[in-house]
């Protein structure tokens, strides 16, 4: 899915109603999600820690000005990319405001184009952001273990400890659902590692243009504004962990560099007179297998190999039937337990459910689908408990519930997303979820 759709909103603030509308055609016209505030006031409302979008802001407005409304934003969230449109007279304070945090800024007059341009790379970066935090929580799921008696679980469970301590490149296979961030992350917390940084790059959500600069660094200053360069992902791993999440999506000339840092462990941020040594382990994770994307020729071969020093497979729950009933009933007890009704019980149709069904989600699909029973609210409409004589009410109250449980389960927990295919308003669907008992943070795991 791309970045700049429905799922990412740009909200811009200016009190000219003219220039606002204009602009707001703009970004409209190319394809971004936008909505319109006539200041600082009406939008901070709208602002909370996650928010998924960018905020594009005119400097001189009544009130609450743009800088103010810039600091007020990143007090909520400090890394929400906020844009800031001045005057000519105020571009010295707009530079000053880049050292403060702000994403960059636009001067009047200024091309349509050049604001549709700062605001994808904008809302790429937001982008980015959020997946990190995204895979970097998964550190927490390790309460959560990889659950299972089968041979083939005590087998993965036994050889992560041991690789831990070996401190070798792995590289995971397995597919959506089954664990890989958390195997990433359990080899890093067992390894000597563990005190520095494990840094999640999800390689699917790089776009190509910004690559280079997110995962080697930059040393140059941009002159339009002033900024310092980055540190990039790879440095930030330093004496840490480097997960590499859908290694197979990379763009071919960002492996090209990447199979030099892996072979001489030292990178060269763009700009830089010289390379850097890196001491850092590279985990790397994959939904198919690598060597079908060799063969293809859509990955390096080479790489490939530099990878692969130890490859773990993490196999899906219908090669290992017997680990069902364990994981889900470890779920349901969590889902219980988070909704305060202490000794569930399941009955037959779930229970024939578990041992019929395919699990192509996986973990993650039964995990969901433990919270759906506990919620009354099964996936599957043949193990609705429904009475037929249940009063109108509770229809409606079950009905709107499994709508908006069914949809916050395809967009991962994304509220944003999920507003956008339902098309309600923040504070309506938080409503409805509240009163229904819906968590959203139980969709992102």
């Amino acid at each position: 899915m791309s970045f700049f759709t429905g799922e990412q909103t740009i909200f811009f603030v200016d009190d000219d109603a003219a220039l606002r509308e204009a602009n707001v055609q703009t970004l409209d016209l190319a394809g971004l999600a936008v909505e319109a505030f006539p200041d600082a006031q009406s939008v901070l409302p709208r602002i909370e820690a996650g928010f998924s979008g960018i905020v594009v802001t005119d400097i001189r407005m009544p009130g609450m000005d743009g800088l103010e409304l810039r600091a007020a934003i990143h007090a909520i969230d400090p890394d929400i990319p906020v844009i800031l449109i001045t005057g000519h007279a105020d571009v010295a304070m707009a530079v000053r405001a880049l050292h403060d945090g702000a994403f960059d800024f636009l001067a009047k007059p200024f091309a349509a184009d050049h604001l549709v341009g700062i605001a994808r790379r904008a809302l790429a970066h937001r982008a980015l952001i959020l997946d990190n935090r995204r895979l970097t929580a998964a550190a927490a799921a390790i309460d959560s273990p990889l659950i299972g008696e089968s041979p083939a679980m005590v087998r993965l469970r036994e050889t992560i400890a041991q690789l831990a301590q070996a401190d070798i490149d792995v590289l995971i296979e397995g597919e959506t659902g089954t664990g890989k961030e958390l195997v990433a992350h359990m080899l890093h917390r067992q390894s000597r590692r563990s005190p520095a940084s494990l840094v999640a790059v999800n390689c699917a959500a790089l776009p190509y243009e910004l690559a280079e600069a997110e995962l080697f660094g930059s040393d140059l200053i941009d002159r339009s504004s002033g900024k310092l360069g980055q540190a990039g992902r790879i440095r930030s791993a330093h004496r840490g962990t480097l997960f590499l999440d859908e290694i197979d999506t990379m763009h071919p000339s960002v492996q090209a560099k990447l199979l030099r840092v892996i072979e001489e462990r030292e990178v060269q941020p763009i700009g830089a007179s010289a390379p850097e040594p890196v001491d850092l382990r590279v985990v790397a994770a994959t939904k198919t297998d690598l060597m079908d994307a060799v063969r293809g020729g859509d990955f390096r071969e080479d790489l490939y190999y530099r990878l692969h020093v130890v490859k773990l497979r993490i196999p899906p729950l219908r090669e290992r039937r017997s680990d069902i009933p364990q994981t889900f009933a470890y779920f349901l007890d969590e889902a219980a337990a988070k909704m305060g009704m202490a000794g569930f019980q399941i009955d037959d149709g779930i229970r024939r459910h578990l041992v019929e069904h395919d699990w192509p989600g996986n973990v993650r699909e039964l995990k969901n689908f433990a919270y759906s029973v506990v919620l009354d609210l099964p996936s599957d409409p043949g193990l609705s408990a429904m009475p037929a004589d249940a009063p109108l009410a509770e229809r409606v109250r079950r009905f709107e519930a499994t709508i908006i449980h069914d949809t916050m389960a395809q967009t991962r927990g994304n509220i944003a997303e999920t507003m956008a295919r339902l098309g309600l308003p923040r504070k309506t669907l938080y409503d409805k979820m509240q009163k229904l008992g819906i968590d959203p943070k139980r969709f992102r795991a």
